[in-house]
């Protein structure tokens, strides 16, 4: 049989700003749109974030969850990942509160702290409608805060309610932390790492890059790890597809790169899924169903979570 891959789509995020690209999902409308429609393209998981429908800033309250969380749920039966990360601003107790409210059968989770860079965005977008959002993408003080402390409390407010995680690792420290966690038993197997490239202040995205970080997992978690690749900007159809080459699974989605191709913004968060599956279906592999990937990641259900 074909091996199964997984296909995670990240729909809005809190990285690019609504004036960079008309297909950024904003509303709650929009945004279960978006969900709903990478489902259908073939994406198993979808992570989630908020954003204010008028200003699209990002918002890290459960209320700003709540308007799409029922309706993915009622028209797909994707895995739906609420966010931890919320934006590198918050401080983790805000960022947690929608996956504690809503007890998702996923959530993210950071695993380190690190220097955040927006501000080469600017060489390209010039021109916002919302003043919040030049001055978020220049920002160059962003410490994106995830101390060991910060992962314990994640771990605790959320295991409890059955959660378990998409671990971001944008470098090989985090992969570290979170064997770490792995040896003090915080965490169990299947681990599901998402290893993230192309972020100034994370590790780059060459294809050495992406084979240190396989080969560090390889070495740290054995077979008690399920691996994900997340290639921002331009980087992610090239990284998604040696992944898959290499064994593992794809993250795709408008949170992690507007094209869909030099110098083409993509429509919208199903074009994108639609890439990683040709890519797919181009290896001779095939997709995970949602029910196949929550017997991959060892999920509690859809019907086990708040909303």
């Amino acid at each position: 049989m074909a091996r199964k891959v997984i296909i995670t789509c990240a729909v809005t995020g809190a990285i690019h700003t609504p004036s960079m690209s008309p297909s950024l999902p904003v509303t709650p409308a929009e945004i279960a749109e978006a969900a709903i429609g990478a489902a259908e393209a073939g994406a198993a998981i979808v992570h989630l974030h908020a954003r204010n429908p008028d200003t699209g800033q990002p918002d890290q309250s459960p209320e700003g969850f709540e308007p799409f969380l029922k309706v993915i749920k009622q028209n797909t039966n994707a895995v739906l990942n609420l966010t931890t990360g919320g934006a590198p601003y918050m401080r983790v107790e805000e960022r947690t509160e929608p996956a504690r409210v809503w007890k998702p059968e996923v959530a993210s989770l950071n695993m380190g702290s690190m220097n955040f860079g927006l501000f080469p965005m600017l060489n390209r977008f010039k021109e916002f409608d919302h003043d919040w959002e030049r001055e978020h993408l220049a920002n160059r003080d962003i410490v994106f805060r995830n101390s060991f402390q910060d992962i314990a409390y994640v771990l605790d407010t959320l295991s409890d309610a059955g959660t378990r995680f998409e671990f971001e690792c944008y470098d090989a420290s985090h992969l570290y932390n979170l064997a770490h966690f792995l040896d003090e038993g915080r965490v169990k197997p299947p681990l599901f790492v998402q290893t993230v490239f192309g972020l100034l202040g994370g590790i780059g995205a060459h294809p050495e890059d992406v084979q240190h970080m396989k080969r560090t997992a390889d070495r740290l978690f054995g077979k008690d790890y399920v691996w994900s690749v997340l290639g921002a900007g331009r980087n992610q159809l090239p990284i998604a597809a040696m992944s898959a080459a290499m064994g593992g699974n794809i993250r795709v989605g408008l949170e992690d790169s507007l094209w869909s191709g030099p110098g083409r913004f993509a429509k919208s968060n199903a074009e994108q899924v639609e890439k990683a599956r040709e890519i797919v279906s181009g290896l001779g592999l095939e997709i995970a169903t949602p029910d196949e990937a929550r017997g991959m990641l060892a999920l509690k259900g859809g019907d086990q979570v708040a909303f």
